[in-house]
């Protein structure tokens, strides 16, 4: 299995993932899709609706060279033709891994995600841990 398609199944197992047309409509309206993929073998109509909640949402939208098949083995539901990753750091790992495959077609896309995973990782510093202070 391609080392992409393993980060997919490990969002998948920590339920970030979103999969199927609907559950990546509603992910990006919320505000919680990090990047929206398409599979290679979506529908027209598929793809489109894709590419409009990446655009309304102001999310990247990433046509894979992955089949629908190749994405079923990894999420284990149907054949999805649209995947959303909720994710930050996770989107950038998969956009970093096909940017060094082909990086005329995905190298935007991954600087794009990685700064975002960065913006969150920093905002992740500052939450108060939640601990309580020794008594003095």
């Amino acid at each position: 299995m391609d080392r992409n398609l393993q980060i997919l199944g490990i969002a998948n197992k920590a339920g970030l993932l979103a999969v199927g047309g609907d559950a990546v409509s509603i992910a990006a309206r919320t505000g919680r899709a990090k990047l929206i993929i398409s599979a290679i073998d979506a529908s027209e109509g598929a793809q489109r609706r894709a590419a409009i909640n990446a655009k309304n949402s102001r999310v990247v939208h990433i046509a894979v060279p992955y089949t629908k098949y190749e994405l079923s083995d990894v999420t284990r539901r149907g054949s999805p033709g649209t995947v959303a990753v909720l994710d930050a750091g996770l989107a950038a790992r998969f956009a970093q891994g096909l940017a060094a495959e082909c990086p005329d077609k995905y190298g935007d896309a991954s600087e794009l995600l990685a700064g975002e995973a960065g913006k969150q990782k920093e905002k992740r510093k500052h939450i108060v841990s939640g601990k309580r202070r020794a008594a003095q």
